[in-house]
Order: structure tokens, then C-alpha cells, then sequence
């Protein structure tokens, strides 16, 4: 078996192909094209045969083109975390940075840790993530106008100014423009254009968020069935996993959440674990969500199982962590079981 590291960027890509004990075999520089990556792949079998392993730093939509373009052409494509690149290169006795030396280091990084998430050519789990990032996208920035219009609503009269998280209401949003209408001066007139930008990115944000609800019910029925996961969130969960198929086990998801405890413990301290600050910090927070809001209800299964571990003596953060990884668990079966429900649709469908 042949593993080829990429190192990936916007203009070109480095490939960098090692046999099964590391040793570096080649190197190809390709453009960041379809026709460059067939370029790549051509060369690849013509030197090292058909059985490859591409794996590729993931860098999210560095990396996507590349990965769509190997696996239509059949080829197993798995993603190496920058993180374990990194040190992967720390450790190696090349000296410095340079695109084949990291290209070099994620084929060993690869080769070192053989259950590495397996990438998929999933369009609808990354539809949803395209959607759930452009809404995002949105509402930071009618957050930034909101922030920089409330200063200068203060500064033209403190007493007009609107109530807390009230800005995305249209009643709000008319009266506050029927009273900035009737000012005159520089900063009224630059606070109605940054009500005006509002006005219009609450519109967008909204209409997105309708599209969202309707993808997310029509893909995760289950996932929305569970307590505290809305549509936004359970988009988020099917954006971010990129098809739950690719792991293994409900472990390794947790893993790539940034879910499963790290083992701190030495001699009596037997058994102590921590919080991870690694992961997809993306589907962390989705599931954080999903907790908090369970531990809020007062019938929820979450609500009683936090409440166990904390008259078993834990912390108020340690009990989360548990109830966290206890979501992963169930959050992945939801996924599996919607994943098989969609499969099972097609199927009948194409009889």
C-alpha cells in the first residue's frame, strides 16, 4: 500500500507518496484544478499502481475540491487533523516548513493512526453546512451593525434607545426608523443607512433559516425528535459530521467532537479524566446546546442524568462532560438511524 500526503492551497497542491514504513517515494506539484488533480492522480497510479491511500490535511474548502474530484474517481481519500500534522512535522528529523515537508507529514501522520475519519461524497449533509455558514455569516454582521448603531442611537438620545435583543422585531425596527427620519445631521443619517443594512440582513438570515428547517426535517427527522435540538442545531450536527458512515464507531465520533475525556490520572490518582479542547469545535458546541438545554427541563432523561452524576459528587462542569458524551453517543445513533432511513427511501424509490 502507497500513502500520498497532500499539502493543500488556494493556487496548487503537493502530493507526497510513502510506502507503508514512511519512506518518501515522490512528489508532484499540481494546480488546485480538476485537471491538476487528474494530473496527480494519473501520476500516482502510473508510478505506485492502483492500491492508494490519499489522505489530505483538512482544510475545509481547501481541501473539498480535491476530495470530490478523488472520490468520484474511486479513490479512498481520509482526513488528517492540521493539529496531528503538526506534530507530526515537530517530530520528524527534517528541519523547517516547506509545502513537501508538510505533504510528507501527513502521509506519516496517516500511517501512524490508520482509523482516521474516512472522507464522503455526501451533497446534502454538505448543502446544509453551506446554508448554516452563510446564515451565520449573517448574523454576525447584523450583530456588528446592531452594536455600532445602538452607539450612535446613544449618542443622538440615550432614551430612544431600543431594548435588548429587540432589533430583529419589525415593530421595533419601525418605530426606531420613523424617529431617526425625523433628525437631521451626519449620525442620524448613518445610523438609518446601519437600520436600513438590518433590516436587511434579518430578512436574509431569515429566509435562510426557513430553508434550513425544511432541508433539516426532511434529513434528520429522528435527530429533531430529540429534547433541546432544533433545526438549526440538528443542520449543524449533519453539516459538521459530513456523513456519519465515515466513523467506525459512536467513540470515534466523540473523539472528532472534541467529546471524549483525556486521561490525567498517575499513581493514586487512578481514573481522573478532562475536558478536550481539540475536535470540531462546531459539532462541540451543537451538542453543548442540545445539554444545556435538557439540563434547563425538568422531565428530561438529560436533566436526570446530570442530576445523578452530581449527587454522585461531581462538579457542575464534570457533569456536563458526562452528559455531553452521552449525547455524542445517542446524537451519532440518531444520525446512523436517519442515515439508514434515507438509504432505505432511495432504494424503494428506485424499485
Amino acid at each position: 500500500m502507497v500513502v500520498i500526503g497532500a499539502d493543500v492551497h488556494k493556487e496548487t497542491h503537493t502530493f507526497v507518496a510513502v510506502d507503508a514504513a514512511g519512506r518518501k517515494l515522490g512528489q508532484v506539484t499540481v494546480k488546485a484544478v480538476t485537471a491538476g488533480h487528474g494530473e496527480a492522480f494519473g501520476w500516482a497510479v502510473r508510478e505506485f499502481g492502483p492500491d492508494l491511500t490519499w489522505a489530505i490535511e483538512d482544510c475545509r474548502h481547501l481541501s473539498a475540491r480535491l476530495e470530490r474530484d478523488l472520490l468520484t474517481m474511486g479513490q479512498k481519500v481520509v482526513r488528517v487533523p492540521p493539529k496531528m500534522m503538526a506534530e507530526q512535522r515537530r517530530i520528524a528529523r527534517t528541519r523547517g516548513k516547506s509545502d513537501p515537508i508538510d505533504a510528507l507529514a501527513v502521509a506519516r501522520a496517516c500511517l501512524r493512526e490508520p482509523d482516521l475519519p474516512v472522507a464522503s461524497h455526501d451533497e446534502a449533509s454538505r448543502e446544509l453546512k453551506l446554508l448554516v455558514d452563510r446564515r451565520e455569516t449573517l448574523v454576525r454582521q447584523r450583530t456588528a451593525t446592531i452594536n455600532s448603531l445602538l452607539w450612535r442611537v446613544d449618542e443622538l438620545d440615550p432614551g430612544h434607545a431600543p431594548a435588548a435583543r429587540s432589533l430583529d422585531r419589525k415593530n421595533t425596527q419601525q418605530q426606531l426608523h420613523s424617529w431617526l427620519n425625523s433628525l437631521s445631521g451626519v449620525v442620524a443619517e448613518l445610523a438609518l443607512e446601519e437600520l436600513d443594512d438590518i433590516i436587511t440582513l434579518t430578512s436574509r438570515a431569515a429566509v435562510l433559516e426557513r430553508r434550513i428547517a425544511k432541508l433539516a426535517t426532511a434529513q434528520a427527522p429522528a435527530l429533531l425528535a430529540l429534547p433541546g435540538c432544533g433545526p438549526l442545531t440538528a443542520a449543524k450536527l449533519v453539516g459538521e459530521t459530513a456523513g456519519v458512515a465515515r466513523f467506525a464507531a459512536e467513540a470515534k465520533f466523540a473523539r472528532h467532537a472534541g467529546i471524549a475525556p483525556i486521561p490525567v490520572w498517575s499513581g493514586r490518582t487512578e481514573g481522573r479524566v478532562r475536558m478536550t479542547r481539540s475536535g470540531n469545535r462546531q459539532l462541540n458546541c451543537a451538542i453543548h446546546r442540545i445539554a444545556i438545554t435538557q439540563i434547563r427541563l425538568t422531565d428530561s432523561l438529560g436533566k436526570a442524568y446530570y442530576d445523578k452524576k452530581k449527587d454522585q459528587g461531581m462538579s457542575t462542569t464534570e457533569a456536563l462532560r458526562c452528559l455531553k458524551r452521552r449525547l455524542a453517543r445517542i446524537v451519532f445513533n440518531t444520525l446512523r438511524t436517519d442515515t439508514q432511513r434515507q438509504a432505505t427511501t432511495a432504494l424503494a424509490a428506485a424499485a
